[in-house]
C-alpha cells in the first residue's frame, strides 16, 4: 500500500543587508583614500572598523553617511547615501569623534529641540537614560564634563529609533569608567538584533567582546575581514616554552614578539592541539592581530590630511 506523501513547508529567512559596497573608491587630488573596497554588513551586527591614522576609516564612514561623493556602488539600507541622504538619515544616527553640542544650550532645551526636529525621537527613553547619570536637566552643556557630554549625546542617539548607528571614536578622551559605561549602555539599552552598529576606535581592547565582526583597513584597502566567531577559530597565540621555539617557528607564525624574555607567536589556522604541546595557548587580542597584520603591510601610506579627510565634498 503506497505511503502518503507528507509535504512540509520550508521557512526561508532572508538576510537583510544594511551596508553593501562594491569597488568603493575615493580620492582627494592625487591621494587615494579608498582604493576599491568591497563591504557587506548584515542587519543586527556590530562591526569594528580598525586602522591606523590616515587609513581611510573616516572617509569610508563619510561615504556611508552621504557626506562624501565616491566612485563605485554603495547602498545603505537599500539607498544611495549620496543621492538619497535626506531619506536615509531618517534611519541613521551618528556620533562623531568629538561630541558637537551647542555649549550654551541647557539639557532640557536640547531635549525639546531634538523632539521637535526628529520624528523618531523618543523623549521618554532619553529621559530614562539620563536618570542613570549625574546630568542635571537645568545644566548647560558647557557646565558638563567631557564624559557627561558623551553620555548626553548617547542618550539623544539611543532615543532615536534608528536602524543604523555609526560611531567614530565615540569614547575618545574619556576615562576608563566612562568608556565602560558607554559600551555597557550601548549593549544593554540600545542594541538589538534589528539594529546595526559600525564603530571605529583605537581602543580596540575595549570592544573585543562587543563586536560581532571585525575589519582592518590600511592605505584605503581592507586587509582583514572576519566575524568574531571566525577570529576565535582561526587565530591563536602561544607563549612558547624556550626549548620549543624552533619547532613553533617551523609552523610559520604570522607574528612573533618577545614578552618577559619569552617568545609569543601568533598563528592562523594551525591545529590547537599541536600548538598546546609547544607552550601556553591563549586567545589573541584584536590589538595583537592588528599589529601582526599591519607589520605585514609595511609600506607606509601617504597620510590623508585630517582636514581633507573630514570635509564634506560637494558633487
Amino acid at each position: 500500500m503506497p505511503q502518503p506523501v507528507i509535504q512540509t513547508e520550508r521557512t526561508i529567512v532572508k538576510t537583510m543587508i544594511t551596508i553593501e559596497a562594491h569597488g568603493l573608491r575615493k580620492t582627494f587630488g592625487t591621494t587615494i583614500a579608498l582604493d576599491g573596497i568591497d563591504l557587506r554588513v548584515e542587519e543586527g551586527r556590530i562591526l569594528g572598523l580598525v586602522g591606523p591614522n590616515g587609513a581611510g576609516k573616516t572617509t569610508a564612514l563619510n561615504a556611508i553617511l552621504g557626506l562624501n561623493s565616491y566612485q563605485g556602488d554603495l547602498k545603505v539600507l537599500g539607498r544611495d547615501p549620496w543621492t538619497q541622504r535626506d531619506e536615509l538619515m531618517q534611519d541613521v544616527s551618528f556620533i562623531a569623534d568629538v561630541a558637537v553640542l551647542p555649549r550654551w544650550i541647557r539639557v532640557t532645551q536640547l531635549l525639546d529641540y531634538v523632539a521637535g526636529v526628529h520624528p523618531r525621537f523618543d523623549r521618554a527613553k532619553a529621559e530614562n537614560f539620563l536618570t542613570k547619570t549625574a546630568i542635571k536637566r537645568s545644566s548647560k552643556v558647557r557646565e558638563l564634563s567631557k564624559g557627561m557630554v558623551a553620555q548626553l549625546h548617547l542618550a539623544l542617539v539611543m532615543a532615536i529609533d534608528a536602524r543604523l548607528l555609526v560611531l567614530d571614536e565615540p569614547t575618545l578622551g574619556l576615562d576608563i569608567l566612562y568608556r565602560k559605561q558607554f559600551y555597557d549602555s550601548l549593549l544593554n539599552d540600545y542594541f538589538d538584533r534589528s539594529r546595526t552598529i559600525v564603530v571605529t576606535t583605537h581602543q580596540v581592547e575595549e570592544v573585543q567582546d562587543v563586536l560581532t565582526d571585525l575589519m582592518f583597513i590600511n592605505r584605503g584597502r581592507i586587509v582583514l575581514q572576519c566575524s568574531m566567531e571566525e577570529f576565535d577559530s582561526r587565530y591563536v597565540e602561544v607563549m612558547v616554552n624556550p626549548e620549543h621555539v624552533a619547532a613553533a617557528r617551523a609552523l610559520k607564525p604570522i607574528h612573533e614578539r618577545p614578552v618577559f624574555g619569552r617568545s609569543v607567536l601568533l598563528f592562523d589556522r594551525v591545529n590547537r592541539d599541536q600548538l598546546a604541546a609547544l607552550g601556553e595557548v591563549r586567545r589573541p587580542s584584536i590589538a595583537d592581530l592588528f599589529i601582526a597584520v599591519m607589520s605585514n603591510n609595511t609600506a607606509a601610506p601617504p597620510p590623508i590630511p585630517h582636514e581633507i579627510e573630514l570635509q564634506e565634498v560637494t558633487k
